[in-house]
């Protein structure tokens, strides 16, 4: 039985979720999430990971922008870890929408795994 490691990378984590033929699962658990949110983000089954990456960046660039008390209901929602965030670097938003995004994806990334293997 072979135990979750966290991916260092959304590249990595996108490449881990391609070849455990897990992408789909993965897209469909942050539509799934986003939606439960209020945040509605409806990224299409066949998105490649670049336009995946993107439309999350995106997603969470806006939210930081303009809607951060729902941002931080999201990462509730999908159940971020409130130190990692604490951790992150606040003084360039777009680096920040970019590391909140990998951490949105690697908990949704860890979701899909365990069910999938348990």
């Amino acid at each position: 039985m072979s135990s979750f490691i966290a991916p260092i990378t959304t590249d990595s984590l996108l490449t881990e979720a391609e070849q455990e033929n897990l992408y789909t699962k993965l897209i469909e658990q942050l539509n799934k999430d986003f939606n439960f949110a209020n945040e509605p983000i409806d990224i299409p089954l066949d998105t490649n990971t670049v336009e995946l990456k993107n439309q999350i960046h995106d997603a969470i660039y806006r939210l930081i922008q303009h809607k951060y008390t729902e941002l931080l209901n999201l990462l509730y929602i999908i159940d971020v870890p409130e130190e990692n965030v604490k951790q992150l670097d606040g003084s360039d938003t777009i680096v920040l929408a970019e590391q909140i995004a990998f951490l949105i994806l690697k908990r949704e990334w860890m979701k899909v795994w365990f069910r999938n293997k348990y």
